[in-house]
């Protein structure tokens, strides 16, 4: 009997050696996002990563002199004895819980002001659209020290029309007084920044579906109704950007309340955190004012956040 023997089993065949071509093709494909997102990651690591890695590292150590009086002053590591120091610090927790209260009082009403005039200007019955933009638009415009000195001649009773013309209504107003002098700064940053807001939402209105508003006005509604249940919820994260936006600014206030310190003996050099760090700065005291601003990025950082996750699960 003939026996059949089977044909041997067939080998893979090796894979072919990758060209120098193809190599340098992978690698073109691998850095090409690199290259896109350079302009933005360079500068981020430079005068964003740096600077806080660096506050961060001088927030780890101390001053410390020896020799006395006339001796030589050198740099130790302290761990985290500086964020003790600010923790423990009075006024420090004062600023913080002011700029809390001036946050949740002029927040809501400034990002209401800016809702009111941006939805003015994109209703049908607006007219000079272009021109109250500008007119919106104009305080942001002005720096903000000069803005400050404004407001200061406004608030002064000594100098102010204003207060003039309160006074002869029967009114004895303290606009820079203890009592009044956080609110004075409030409408100064609302007046600042009002107009600022207003032309985000009012770019967001331009995005809302023409098509949409007509079926709603086919169907009967009113231009508060088309407002109030069509546009303000469809532009909710332009008003989610300026709320952030305004969380963060309220956090870094300094300009207004350093203006006003000087005519205005309300307003301390720890007023607000900002103002804290500063005079530390001022006194030569790095580590400890790294150690603070440490402490402001989180709790920007923290608000933000939160911020973001609470509107976050409110639109789920």
């Amino acid at each position: 009997m003939t026996t059949l023997n089977a044909p041997p089993a067939s080998q893979p065949a090796a894979p072919p050696d990758p060209s120098p071509a193809t190599g340098r093709a992978r690698r073109r494909r691998t850095l090409a996002p690199l290259g896109f997102l350079a302009p933005f990651l360079i500068p981020f690591v430079l005068f964003t990563l740096v600077p806080i890695g660096y506050a961060f590292w001088q927030s780890l150590h101390r001053t410390e002199r020896t020799g006395g009086t006339f001796g030589t002053t050198g740099t130790a590591f302290a761990g985290f004895e500086q964020y003790g120091e600010v923790l423990r610090d009075a006024s420090f927790t004062d600023s913080v819980v002011r700029v809390l209260l001036f946050g949740l009082v002029q927040i809501p009403v400034m990002l209401l002001l800016a809702l009111v005039l941006a939805l003015l200007l994109d209703s049908g019955v607006a007219r000079l659209r272009k021109f109250f933009r500008i007119v919106y638009f104009v305080p942001y415009g002005i720096p903000g020290v000069v803005a400050a000195l404004m407001w200061a001649f406004l608030y002064d009773p000594r100098l102010s029309p204003v207060v003039d013309l309160l006074r002869d209504l029967g009114t004895d107003p303290d606009l820079l007084g203890p009592g009044a002098i956080l609110w004075s700064i409030g409408n100064i940053v609302t007046w600042t920044y009002t107009g600022y807001n207003m032309l985000i939402i009012y770019a967001a209105l331009q995005a809302v579906p023409r098509d949409i508003l007509e079926a709603a006005r086919a169907d009967g509604a009113g231009g508060l109704t088309v407002a109030l249940r069509i546009k303000v919820p469809v532009i909710r994260p332009a008003l989610i950007l300026t709320g952030v936006f305004s969380i963060i600014g309220t956090l870094q206030l300094f300009t207004e309340p350093q203006v006003l310190r000087a005519i205005s003996t309300s307003v301390t050099s720890t007023y607000t955190p900002n103002l804290a760090a500063y005079s530390l700065v001022a006194g030569d005291n790095y580590h400890e004012a790294a150690a603070m601003s440490v402490i402001l990025a989180l709790a920007t950082f923290v608000l933000s956040f939160g911020f973001l996750k609470f509107t976050g699960r409110k639109s789920a």
